[in-house]
């Protein structure tokens, strides 16, 4: 299961590619979903379109094939749509070229704007915790120090 934020790289991605997957009047077939995966193994994400042609919503063709090919719908736009699906053989052409890490699915970048503000938040914390730890003390300095004052008057 893909999180929002790797759905949404996927889909950025996506824009650039071609679409290559054509559904027309006869649906989905057998050697349609053959292509899907033949694509999915070569690609992992695959753009396809809905003739007007088909029967079928662009939304039903991409749940039926992420369902016949064990992949996941990234997109549904207008008549187009986008599947995407992990492929260990793309894995090991990258491992072969050099490229021995997986690349893991996209996710989102670093906000460096929100690490600052994280940071700040950190420091003043640290400065509470301080001048409460500060307060704290004295006010059992200056208790000890009234308990042996009325401990002295009463001695006397």
């Amino acid at each position: 299961m893909l999180t929002s934020k790797e759905r949404s790289e996927l889909r950025s991605q996506a824009t650039a590619i071609d679409t290559t997957l054509m559904v027309g009047k006869g649906g989905i077939t057998g050697a349609l979903i053959a292509e899907a995966e033949n694509q999915l193994d070569t690609r992992e994400l695959v753009k396809g379109k809905v003739l007007e042609g088909a029967m079928m919503t662009p939304r039903e063709v991409c749940d039926e094939l992420c369902e016949a090919t064990g992949a996941e719908g990234i997109a549904v736009i207008g008549t187009k749509f986008v599947i995407y699906r992990f492929s260990e053989k793309l894995q090991q052409q990258r491992n072969q070229s050099g490229r021995a890490k997986r690349k893991e699915t996209p996710s989102g970048k670093k906000n460096p704007v929100r690490k600052g503000a994280q940071a700040r938040r950190q420091a003043a914390r640290k400065v509470r915790e301080q001048r409460n730890e500060y307060f704290r003390q004295q006010a059992i300095d200056k208790a000890i120090e009234r308990s042996r004052e009325k401990q002295l008057r009463n001695e006397d």
